[in-house]
């Protein structure tokens, strides 16, 4: 995929949003690094301090962080066409306590925290969009919560069924069991009652 496939995925991306003038898109579609993460690699580690976010072009990532018994528990999964960054640490600039990792060959747009600063300050449309993109990111950790403490593990799987079922293949099984609170057995239990 070349480049300038990748900046019209964030362009159009940019543009559902209704906020920002064409003159805004194209300043910051000039301002971000495409870079290829290959499955894997890491977009950010436990105890950096993130000082960038990225749009997915292509590809997933999962956020896990590592339990004091050394297990590693994955929270949440980003797929193209959304924003990724480890969020607490770029927000507060202190060192991260989870992992950003590829799961699938990537390619990403990476947009430094100081270029979104003066983006900030250079309009109001631009913290207009932030705010609609921190509120989106608030919904979906309050629906990933809700899910987890009222909702059978089996209920959980089926909403990934629903919402992302293109990308459900490409999860491994360890980290799709982890990311639902279950064992990779149990996991297996399930996909065998759907499919039946």
């Amino acid at each position: 995929m070349t480049v300038i496939v990748m900046n019209e995925k964030l362009k159009n991306y940019l543009t559902s949003f209704n906020v920002l003038s064409e003159e805004e898109i194209t300043f910051v579609a000039n301002k971000v690094t495409p870079t290829i993460l290959k499955k894997s690699d890491y977009f950010i580690r436990e105890n950096e301090t993130s000082k960038e976010v990225a749009f997915i072009s292509s590809g997933i990532f999962r956020s896990f962080y590592t339990t004091s018994a050394d297990e590693e528990v994955t929270y949440c999964f980003r797929f193209e066409n959304s924003f990724v960054t480890a969020y607490s640490s770029f927000l507060t600039q202190t060192k991260s306590i989870e992992n950003v990792q590829a799961i699938t060959d990537t390619e990403i747009f990476k947009i430094s925290r100081d270029t979104i600063l003066k983006l900030e300050k250079s309009s109001p449309n631009w913290v207009k969009l932030l705010k609609m993109l921190a509120e989106q990111e608030y919904l979906y950790l309050e629906k990933r919560v809700f899910l987890l403490q009222k909702e059978s593990a089996e209920k959980r799987y089926k909403d990934l069924l629903i919402n992302t079922p293109n990308y459900l293949q490409q999860i491994p099984l360890n980290y799709l069991a982890s990311y639902l609170g279950i064992t990779q057995r149990h996991l297996s239990r399930i996909r065998k009652s759907i499919a039946n």
